[in-house]
């Protein structure tokens, strides 16, 4: 976690009085930082090595373990399973007993006589086989790399605890070849470089296990931009393998989002820095498969595909860090008991992820309409996909329920409707707030309310949630939340567009050229490795415009060969098209090439839509621009 100057200057103090003599046998490890170091110059077969000193130990014997689930991913990952030729070592440099009570932890004997751990880290892109979060391995943002040009270091899967010293300090060196760019959301406190000017060592401390967990690295050959967004340092680090992008072609976009950002939540203001680590794969067997972003306190890991054109990477990033950097409100400044004293093995879950993720992902898309990046219409698009795509899952699931037991089924099943349902109980809350308060107060002066009372270092009573909530808004709020929230009634949308003017009404919508009313209009062969256009694509403007079947084959999109392989990142491009774009498709239909060499027009198509009603009072706009302007 970063810090302000004068902590980061005590930091450094205690640092110095702690390094200037070598750990002796009378120093007990409750008093010292754990001494740990990564270094990158002795790779072995792309793995890793990592020292752990604890200092010494009065018990008998201690549990060292690597976290098995990390906070934002809601899903088992197992990162000790990438730990190999583990060695528990005595001051004679000898091995001690130990044993592996199961996958993520090690219960060492005679640990009195313990120096120091080590063990080699295999990286986790390497073995990636899906890109579905909970799948058998851990989702993209939270892995690690280790290639000889870029280092992913996301410390969880580096660096573990011992469960008697979680809150200890960590001091933390890592070492690395000297021509690499480092960045780190983790303040460095000292760098060496070795007498031969080959490498350098830089040192890192953090307050606790947590800030370990919380602070991810990228080392390589990186591309680094800063900007200001007020108060607040944002540091923009870009792996491109192929050099394809860089922090220099994305940065206008990402400075233009986050000023927008930062102006709709005003006062909000609870980091110094924040640091966006975008790492871009390209399309081999053994990179990285799971687009998407993890968040961190103060920082987030983003993982998307080299192959995107910068419009539509500019796009997807706009869509994914948003929601990513709103998390500075929740959970940075709004945090249950279960997040603030998490337990990376055996993790107890919040009930209220329909405010983590779904009221921080309302705020990525109301943003957007209410500092005009997009217009009203668009807003509506993305809010009426929200509300299809929630349909497809149980939507009479009481929300609680559901997230504090996430990782269990029937639940984890409907983890993807806490960003789909979870935002739409975000926007459902807003309108009754505008509502009951002639239009002055919103869900976002709700939780700036709740980070005034509570802040980063308070966490709230997950059971008791609700009821503040209610007692600090109005009976609506309270009614809403504990029917469809806590209760499992599904949500009449209808009941509170109505509120503001609007309706769901069937009518021409327009739509993008891949997904219409939340379906595909794709589907792909496994016995024939084929993806082709369904019958769903007569019902597309575009795509009926340009002479498409049903059926039709897909070859190549832009000069990208089509396969089940790289279907996702290919068909993903084609999700971010926008009208204007020079594309060309190639077909085959009934044995026959069929070449489209067009420009993109807007794709509309005959379903549901959200649109103003033709007897809206004005009352109700009042209200409607309270809730989107105001």
């Amino acid at each position: 976690m970063n810090t302000k100057t004068l902590t980061a200057l005590f930091a450094c103090i205690i640092l110095a009085s702690c390094s200037a003599t070598k750990t002796s046998g009378n120093d007990l490890a409750t008093n010292l930082p754990i001494e740990t170091s990564i270094n990158l110059t002795k790779i072995e077969n792309d793995k890793a090595p990592v020292t752990i000193n604890p200092g010494r130990f009065k018990e008998q014997t201690v549990t060292y373990r690597i976290p098995k689930v990390v906070q934002g991913t809601y899903a088992v990952s197992d990162f000790g399973k990438y730990i190999d030729d583990f060695k528990a070592l005595d001051y004679n440099g000898n091995t001690l007993p130990f044993k592996k009570t199961d996958t993520n932890t090690w219960t060492i004997s005679n640990a009195k006589q313990l120096d120091k751990i080590t063990y080699f880290v295999n990286d986790t892109y390497d073995t990636e086989v899906s890109g579905r979060i909970g799948s058998e391995n851990p989702f993209s943002p939270a892995g690690t790399n280790i290639e000889p040009d870029n280092y992913v270091l996301n410390l969880h899967g580096f660096i573990g605890y011992f469960d008697s010293l979680k809150n200890n300090q960590y001091k933390l060196d890592v070492t690395a070849p000297a021509d690499f760019v480092r960045s780190s959301a983790l303040p460095d406190t000292a760098s060496k470089t070795s007498e031969d000017g080959t490498s350098i060592t830089t040192s890192y401390l953090a307050p606790r296990y947590f800030d370990i967990t919380d602070n991810p690295m990228m080392y390589g050959k990186l591309s680094v931009e800063e900007f200001k967004v007020g108060d607040i340092k944002v540091v923009l680090s870009v792996y491109s393998p192929n050099k394809i992008h860089s922090a220099t072609s994305i940065k206008d976009a990402m400075y233009k989002m986050m000023k927008a950002q930062k102006a709709f939540l005003g006062d909000i203001n609870s980091t110094p820095r924040y640091d966006i680590f975008l790492y871009l794969s390209e399309e081999k067997d053994d990179s990285p498969k799971g687009f998407g972003a993890l968040e961190h306190h103060t920082s987030t890991m983003v993982v998307m595909p080299e192959s995107m054109e910068e419009d539509a990477l500019e796009d997807n990033l706009i869509e994914t860090v948003s929601h990513e950097f709103f998390h500075i409100v929740s959970p940075l400044s709004i945090h249950s008991e279960d997040i603030h004293y998490f337990d990376y093995n055996n993790p107890t879950f919040s009930k209220h992820l329909w405010m983590y993720e779904g009221v921080t992902e309302y705020f990525a898309n109301l943003f957007q309409v209410n500092q005009n990046l997009i217009d009203e219409n668009e807003f509506y698009n993305k809010i009426m996909e929200k509300i299809q795509r929630s349909k497809t899952m149980n939507d009479a699931m009481s929300f609680t329920i559901m997230s504090e037991n996430v990782l269990k089924a029937p639940y984890k099943d409907e983890y993807y409707n806490v960003y789909q349902k979870g935002a739409l109980i975000g926007m459902c809350v807003d309108i009754l707030m505008r509502e009951g308060s002639n239009g002055n107060r919103g869900i976002l002066s709700l939780m700036k309310e709740l980070s005034n009372k509570y802040g980063k270092n308070k966490p709230f009573e997950d059971d008791k949630l609700i009821d503040e909530i209610s007692s600090m808004t109005y009976p609506s709020v309270h009614d809403f939340l504990t029917a469809h929230v806590v209760g499992d009634i599904p949500i009449n949308y209808n009941e509170f567009f109505n509120k503001v003017g609007l309706e769901i009404g069937e009518g021409k919508v327009e739509t993008n050229y891949i997904l219409m009313n939340g379906a595909p209009i794709v589907s792909g062969d496994p016995q024939t490795g084929t993806i082709f256009f369904t019958d769903m694509v007569l019902q597309n403007s575009f795509w009926v415009d340009n002479g498409v079947q049903p059926n039709d084959v897909i070859k190549s999109i832009d000069g990208t060969d089509l396969s089940m392989q790289n279907a996702n990142q290919v068909l993903q491009s084609v999700f971010m098209w926008k009208p204007g774009k020079d594309v060309e498709v190639k077909l085959e239909r009934d044995g026959k090439e069929v070449i489209i060499k067009t420009k993109t027009t807007p794709s509309y198509t005959m379903g549901e839509g959200i649109m103003e009603k033709p007897d809206a009072t004005p009352a109700q706009k009042t209200l409607r621009d309270a809730w989107l302007k105001g």
